[in-house]
């Protein structure tokens, strides 16, 4: 009788002990994924500057969130929980994102036509006064030429950054 209370005893006290270490096992895990969501939060943290500052920056934070929340799905669902929206970059931020971007791109566009309306306008005064030369005639050519590439690469990487913000709206 005395060895089946002690076997009982043992019992008891091991089944404790496995509910005890089970218990510090799982606070352990709990602190872990809290410090690796705290690590991404921070991670990510120059990301949201760094959009505010140029639209651009999102087409490099945005893959690289993606890419981590694949690897760290109940962090960033915690995150996610905690932002009230996709965490980092919610749809409407990257909306936000692409309306300054077009925004950006008119307030350039409308800067470059004054910038080169003025450089021609000296020119044609130039003209003007030459008596229309072949070397101001040359000039006024190289100032339009000059507006139109200038324009050319700034609209290309306009059109390339609008199409891949409005992809990661999709």
């Amino acid at each position: 009788m005395l060895l089946l209370i002690s076997a009982l005893i043992i019992a008891a006290v091991v089944a404790w002990a496995a509910v005890v270490i089970s218990r510090e096992i799982g606070a352990a895990r709990e602190a872990d994924v809290r410090g690796r969501t705290l690590q991404l939060l921070s991670a990510f943290a120059p990301g949201l500057g760094a959009v505010d500052g140029d639209p651009r920056a999102l087409l490099v934070w945005q893959p690289l969130a993606r890419t981590a929340r694949q690897l760290f799905p109940d962090e960033f669902a915690a995150l996610d929980r905690a932002a009230g929206a996709t965490f980092p970059f919610n749809a409407e931020r990257i909306e936000t994102a692409h309306a300054r971007w077009t925004a950006d791109w008119l307030g350039w566009e409308r800067a470059h036509d004054a910038e080169y309306k003025l450089k021609s306008e000296i020119v044609e005064s130039d003209l003007a006064a030459d008596g229309g030369t072949a070397l101001a005639r040359s000039k006024l050519e190289a100032v339009e030429r000059e507006k139109l590439e200038r324009y050319q690469r700034r609209y290309e990487e306009y059109v390339r950054v609008a199409k891949a913000l409005k992809a990661l709206i999709e």
